[in-house]
């Protein structure tokens, strides 16, 4: 049986500025949910509402059919990767994974020919990209049902994006996946299901020409 995430009626104003508007969106595990905006329509805040980190003035959370004001508190509902890097620099590779990772799963992790040349290492000797894959994969090998990713393709290079879509698709397999990205090529390469953020609002596409359409992209960009 399919688990559900619900979002909906999220209003959010900063000094008095609408940033959000009656927003709306749903995913189910096994969906890949692409939220795409231009710079500052309110992308990363959406992520951080419904995690329950940031404050609106109306929201509406639930995960199947329990309201959750602060999901951060149900880890085996849901995880998130913020823009910001969240592994204390001074940690071991190993460390971070040991901590972060049920025992049960950590073979598996452990299974990937980048992590066994890193996992020695100290997070502060990692380069940008090599961080940022390592905290993707943390955050998808977690127990929740879904994710939350904010910008997972910040720094990495495309040789590594190919391997990050990879464990997104895989981990989509059992997990609803949420994810905003400036770099909109790779969200439309991954996401079953399309979400712009306009006008403040919501608006759940059809098909990716409606980005043409409702003036996201240029004619060309596709």
């Amino acid at each position: 049986m399919k688990s559900l995430l619900e979002v909906d009626s999220i209003e959010k104003s900063y000094d008095y500025k609408i940033i959000l508007s009656n927003v709306y969106l749903k995913c189910e595990t096994g969906d890949i949910i692409g939220v795409l905006g231009k710079n500052g329509t309110g992308k990363s805040t959406l992520l951080k509402i419904i995690y329950g980190i940031l404050t609106a003035e109306h929201k509406f959370v639930r995960i199947d059919n329990k309201v959750r004001l602060k999901a951060y508190k149900y880890k085996n509902e849901i995880s998130y990767l913020p823009q910001d890097n969240f592994i204390p620099r001074n940690f071991k590779v190993s460390k971070a994974i040991s901590l972060f990772i049920d025992k049960k799963n950590i073979k598996g992790f452990y299974e990937d020919s980048f992590i066994q040349q890193i996992y020695k290492q100290k997070v502060n000797q990692l380069s940008g990209g090599e961080l940022r894959y390592l905290e993707i994969k943390l955050i998808l090998f977690c127990e929740s049902k879904f994710v939350l990713l904010d910008e997972p393709y910040n720094g990495v290079s495309p040789i590594m994006i190919d391997s990050i879509n990879e464990m997104i698709l895989k981990s989509s397999k059992n997990k609803g996946v949420i994810l905003t990205d400036h770099n909109y090529k790779n969200v439309l390469k991954v996401a079953n299901q399309l979400y712009l953020i306009k006008d403040c609002s919501t608006k759940k596409l059809k098909n990716k020409q409606e980005l043409i359409q409702l003036g996201y992209l240029k004619e060309g960009m596709l």
